[in-house]
C-alpha cells in the first residue's frame, strides 16, 4: 500500500456563516513532508488447503459488446425481491434436491436483459459453506449458464452430529492459540453447517474464535470441524489486511456534513459514509471526527485529523471508482456506506477490512508516525469489502490470493482513476513507504518476484503460501494483459515485464482489463475460484464484453499462459508443433501408477527449456494425486507432488518442464498414482508442446 498525509496550509479553522444542515465539499491543503521507513508486517492467513472448484468451460461463443446495467439501490432490491419470489422454482430447474433451498446474494444485470444471480445454499436447512453458485438467465427467463463453486451432488447421511460441539470449540481454540493469538476466545459457538468447498459435503460445526491476532489485527477465525469424525475440515481468517503508509496527496475535495455551526466528516453523498477516530483504542466506533470549522488536519500524523481527512478521501475515490467506472451504487451495491476507523491501536503498521463492522481500519504504523491511510489502502480495502459481498473468495490457498490480488488489482486502478498529481498512477504497490529502507516497493505488479516473496507465475503448491504473496501471479496477470510485457515507461514508471513462456504479451490497455476482472468477480468467480477457474471466468466474461474471436479474447488467453496458467491459442508454447494423447486412462483409486504415452517424432536434438505439459485429469480430489512427466529415457519431472493442489476436483492447466538435457524424439509418458482412498479420477488427455 502507498502512503499519504493531508496537511493544512492554515493553523486556525475556517468557519461558516451558515447554519443549515448540508453536505459541503470543501478544499484540503497538503504539502509534501518526510517520510518514515516502517518495516512491512503482512498478516498471514491460515493456509490449510484450499478449497477450489474444477473450472467450468469457457463459451464457445458469446455476445460481443455485453454491458452490465448502473443498477440504483431501488432497481438492484426489486431485482433481487424477484429472485427472491422465483427461487423455488430455479432451484427445482437446477435439480437440486428436496432438502436443497437457495438464498439470494447479490445480483447483476445486463443492459440486454441478461441477469446474474448469486445465490447461497441451504440444504435441511442448514448453510452450505462453499455451496455458492450464479446463475445466468436470458431476458426471457431461460437458463443460459451457471457456475458453481462445487459441482457435487449435496447430501449428508444425516444432520445429527455424534461429535460434540464442546470439541468443535477445543479444535478452534487450538488452532488460534497455533497462530500465536492473544485473548483468545470464542466469538460464534459451533454452529452445524454443511462442508462442501472441497467437493464432498459433510456435516460440520463452524466456529468463530475472537480476540487479536499475533500483530494486534482484530481476530475472526473460522474453523471447519467435521461433526462425524472431528477432523478439522478447514480453517480461514476472516479480517482481511493490507500494509501501507500515508503519502501526501495534495489539494483535494472532502463531503463532509455541516450541522448547525459543526462539522463532522460523514459523506452524505456516498451512502453516509463515516470517518471515526479510534484515538488508539481497538474497539468500537470510536468517535466521529467534528469540529466548529470545515477544514481538517495539518499534515502531520500528530494531529489526528490529518489520517482522519486521509480515509475519508480514499473511501470516497473508491466509491466514485465503482460507481463511475463499473456502475456498483457502494461495494454492497445497495447505495449504504461502510465506514472507516482510523488510529487504531498502538504502533499498528497495518490496516483492514472487516465484514462484522463492515468497516475499514487503519493503523498509524512504527511509532504511530505513519497512518496507513493512503489512495491506495483504501481502495485495497474496500475492495475486501467487494469481494466479500460477490464473489466471497475464501481468504486462503489459492482463492486467497485472487481476493488479495483483487484488492491490489482495484487498489491500483482507483490510484489511476484519482488522476492525483501528487500520487500518480502506477503498477507498484508501496511505492513510497521505502519498507526495505531502500526506496523499493512493497510488490510489483509487473514482476511481484521482485519483492522478494511473491511469485511471478502459477505452480501447483502456490496455495500453501501466504495469500500476498500467491496473489503475485494474477497481479502479473492484470498488469501483462493491460500493458503487456517487456520494458516500457509509465507515468514515469519503468517496468519490465517478463512471461513464464518466454513469448510476448500485447495488452489491450487498463480500461478493458479492469473491466474484465471486475465482470468476472461479480459475475463468475465463486468462493473456491482458483487459479484455473479463474482463467475461465475471465475468458467467459472478454467473450461477453469483446466477442470470443477478437483481440481481447486472445490477449487474455496469451496472459494467463504467460503465468503458466493454461495454453496459448493453438498450443501451450504460442504455436508451436503440439503432440496429443486423448484417451481416458482410469486412475485406480489408492493404487498402482498408470501412464498415457505420447510420442514424438520429426523433432531434431534435445527438448527445449520451456517444454509445455498441458494436463487435463478428472478427479474429485487432486491432493491424493502425484503427476510426472517420464521421458524416453526414463528420467521422471515431477509436475505436482502428492499432497499439493489443495482439495480441487481437477487439474487442468499447462505445466513448462527445463528438458533440455532429454532427447526430444522418442516415447513421453504422464504417470499418474492415486496415494489416498476414497476418490477417484481419470487422465482425459494431455499435451506436448515444442515452441
Amino acid at each position: 500500500m502507498q502512503k499519504e498525509s493531508v496537511l493544512r496550509r492554515q493553523s486556525h479553522r475556517r468557519t461558516s456563516h451558515t447554519s443549515d444542515v448540508r453536505s459541503r465539499s470543501t478544499q484540503r491543503r497538503v504539502a509534501t513532508g518526510a517520510l518514515v521507513a516502517v518495516s512491512a508486517l503482512l498478516a498471514a492467513a491460515v493456509q490449510s488447503g484450499a478449497a477450489t472448484a474444477a473450472p467450468e468451460k469457457a463459451p464457445s461463443a458469446a455476445g460481443k459488446g455485453t454491458v452490465s446495467m448502473k443498477l440504483s439501490p431501488s432497481q438492484r432490491a426489486e431485482l433481487i425481491r424477484e429472485a427472491n419470489a422465483g427461487k423455488a422454482e430455479t432451484a427445482k430447474e437446477l435439480n437440486l434436491g428436496a432438502k436443497e433451498k437457495l438464498v439470494v446474494r447479490d445480483v447483476v444485470k445486463d443492459r440486454d436483459g441478461t441477469v446474474h444471480t448469486r445465490y447461497e445454499r441451504t440444504y435441511d436447512g442448514l448453510p452450505v459453506l462453499g455451496g455458492d453458485l450464479v446463475v445466468k438467465t436470458s431476458k426471457a427467463g431461460s437458463t443460459e449458464g451457471i457456475v458453481k463453486a462445487t459441482k457435487a451432488t449435496i447430501k449428508v447421511a444425516s444432520v445429527k452430529p455424534t461429535l460434540a460441539a464442546a470439541k468443535a470449540e477445543k479444535q478452534a481454540l487450538g488452532a488460534a492459540k497455533a497462530e500465536h493469538a492473544k485473548d483468545a476466545e470464542i466469538n460464534r459457538a459451533p454452529r452445524k453447517v454443511i462442508w462442501a468447498a472441497n467437493g464432498k459435503p459433510a456435516l460440520a460445526y463452524e466456529t468463530v474464535v475472537g480476540g487479536f491476532q499475533h500483530d494486534g489485527t482484530p481476530q475472526e477465525l473460522h474453523v471447519v470441524t467435521d461433526a462425524r469424525t472431528g477432523e478439522k475440515l478447514f480453517e480461514w481468517e476472516a479480517v482481511e489486511t493490507g500494509t501501507g503508509n500515508t503519502v501526501y496527496s495534495g489539494t483535494v475535495d472532502l463531503t463532509t456534513t455541516q450541522s448547525g455551526s459543526t462539522y463532522n466528516l460523514t459523506d452524505g453523498a456516498r451512502g453516509g459514509h463515516k470517518t471515526y477516530n479510534l484515538n488508539r483504542g481497538s474497539s468500537g466506533t470510536g468517535t466521529l471526527f467534528s469540529g466548529p470549522d470545515d477544514v481538517w488536519g495539518n499534515g502531520t500524523p500528530s494531529n489526528l485529523e490529518s489520517a482522519g481527512a486521509d480515509a475519508h478521501y480514499g473511501a470516497a475515490l473508491t466509491w466514485d471508482y465503482y460507481k463511475n467506472v463499473h456502475g456498483r451504487s457502494g461495494i454492497r451495491g445497495d447505495g449504504v456506506g461502510a465506514y472507516s476507523r482510523v488510529h487504531y491501536g498502538n504502533n499498528y503498521v497495518n490496516a483492514f477490512w472487516q465484514d462484522a463492522c463492515f468497516c475499514m481500519t487503519y493503523g498509524d504504523g512504527s511509532g504511530n508516525a505513519n497512518p496507513l491511510t493512503s489512495i491506495d489502502v483504501a481502495a485495497h480495502e474496500m475492495s475486501h469489502g467487494l469481494t466479500s459481498n460477490t464473489a466471497g473468495l475464501n481468504y486462503s490457498g489459492e482463492s486467497g490470493g485472487l481476493n488479495e490480488a483483487t484488492s491490489d488489482i482495484f487498489g491500483s486502478t482507483v490510484e489511476f482513476y484519482a488522476n492525483n498529481s501528487s500520487d500518480v498512477g502506477d503498477y507498484l504497490i508501496g511505492e513510497e513507504i521505502n519498507i526495505n529502507g531502500n526506496g523499493t516497493p512493497l510488490r510489483y505488479m509487473d514482476k511481484p518476484s521482485k519483492d522478494g516473496s511473491s511469485k511471478d507465475a502459477w505452480y501447483s503448491g502456490i496455495g500453501s503460501i501466504d495469500v500476498h504473496y500467491s496473489s503475485g501471479p494474477a497481479n502479473h496477470f492484470f498488469y501483462l494483459l493491460s500493458e503487456g510485457s517487456g520494458a516500457k515507461t509509465i507515468n514515469g514508471v519503468s517496468y519490465n515485464s517478463p512471461t513464464s513462456d518466454n513469448l510476448p504479451v500485447t495488452g489491450i490497455g487498463r480500461d478493458k482489463a479492469e473491466k474484465i476482472w471486475f465482470r468476472a468477480l461479480t459475475t463468475k468467480f465463486t468462493s473456491t475460484t482458483n487459479y484455473a477457474a479463474a482463467r475461465t471466468g475471465t475468458l467467459a466474461a472478454t467473450g461477453e464484453l469483446y466477442g470470443t474471436t477478437s483481440a481481447e479474447y486472445t490477449a487474455v488467453q496469451n496472459a494467463w499462459a504467460a503465468i503458466n496458467v493454461g495454453s496459448r491459442p493453438g498450443g501451450g508454447g504460442g504455436g508451436g508443433t503440439s503432440f496429443e494423447n486423448t484417451a481416458d486412462v482410469s486412475i485406480p483409486d489408492n493404487g498402482a501408477a498408470v501412464t498415457s504415452p505420447i510420442t514424438v517424432s520429426g523433432r531434431t536434438g534435445n527438448a527445449p527449456s520451456n517444454l509445455a505439459v498441458a494436463v487435463d485429469i478428472v478427479h474429485t480430489y487432486i491432493g491424493d494425486l502425484q503427476v510426472q512427466l517420464v521421458a524416453p529415457d526414463g528420467t521422471a519431472y515431477t509436475l505436482k507432488a502428492y499432497g499439493t493442489g489443495g482439495s480441487s476436483d481437477n487439474i487442468n492447466t499447462t505445466y513448462t518442464v527445463n528438458a533440455s538435457s532429454e532427447v526430444a524424439n522418442g516415447v513421453w509418458q504422464l504417470r499418474v498414482q492415486d496415494n489416498a482412498a476414497r476418490d477417484t479420477g481419470y487422465i482425459n488427455s494431455w499435451k506436448l508442446t515444442f515452441p
